[in-house]
């Protein structure tokens, strides 16, 4: 009995273990607003590798989401920035204004933006830059597609990752031959290859979230994530291991006999 006395006494007068104290990263998120920012602000809150989450906005307002920080301005000032950005270009949604908060990019504003992140600290930088299905010729998906995207690889980002996911088409609202023509037009994207077809906010948004937790371990340069490797990552279902073989290099598992989810 003497000897079970003896070792509760020493359990209890041993210190308790204190949990690891997991370091995280901030990240500065310009277009959180519309279906897929939203999505993928809230991929990053629910991440474990970042905190704070800083979101670029039009205007003050109270953050309720834990780790949730609100930057006024299109550019953060000096100590609010973060060596990573994801910079969301998102077509407006109807949401009673709830979205013109949060600071919308202008795609032809992109360089320009770029340059002031990257003065202000920005290191990394990740563009979901979606465009209409069935509108962007071959020889540019996988590349930089405009003098814009050319100005940010040349501005001096440690890495740039561009994600170019397909979407659909705004609806038609011409009238007369232009809606014929429009018609026409839009019957011929229905002939698109399922690889090329739009892939649901939701799945986007969680690839830019693993290529944002992972792309600080790959080599510097820049890269392009086309639409068909976005609809590929869309039915991987580890998208983790799909990002980390796409960023290392590693010939990626064909996908295109499984049944589509978009």
């Amino acid at each position: 009995m003497q000897a079970v006395d003896l070792l509760q006494h020493a359990l209890r007068q041993a210190p308790v273990a204190q949990p690891l104290a997991v370091p995280r990263t901030p990240v500065l998120v310009a277009g959180g607003g519309g279906a897929l920012g939203s999505a993928v602000v809230e991929g990053l809150l629910g991440c474990r590798d970042f905190d704070p989450v800083r979101v670029l906005v039009t205007q003050p307002f109270a953050a309720t989401a834990r780790g949730l920080q609100a930057v006024v301005g299109e550019c953060p000032p000096p100590g609010q920035a973060a060596p990573l950005a994801l910079a969301v270009f998102d077509r407006p949604r109807r949401s009673h204004g709830r979205d013109e908060a949060f600071f919308a990019p202008a795609p032809g504003a992109l360089a320009t933006l770029a340059a002031q992140w990257h003065a202000a600290g920005v290191r990394d930088l990740v563009v979901v830059m979606p465009h209409d299905s069935g509108s962007m010729p071959a020889a540019l998906m996988a590349g930089l597609a405009s003098l814009s995207e050319q100005a940010v690889a040349a501005i001096g980002f440690t890495r740039v990752v561009i994600l170019r996911p397909a979407r659909a088409p705004r609806a038609h609202t011409s009238r007369g031959l232009q809606r014929v023509a429009d018609v026409l037009l839009a019957q011929l994207r229905m002939m698109v290859p399922q690889t090329l077809q739009p892939v649901r906010p939701r799945h986007v948004a969680r690839l830019a979230v693993e290529v944002a937790r992972q792309l600080g371990t790959h080599p510097a340069g820049t890269r392009v994530l086309a639409s068909e490797q976005v609809w590929q990552a869309a039915q991987a279902a580890d998208p983790g291991q799909w990002v980390r073989s796409w960023l290392g290099g590693v010939a990626l598992p064909d996908v295109h006999a499984r049944p589509g989810r978009l």
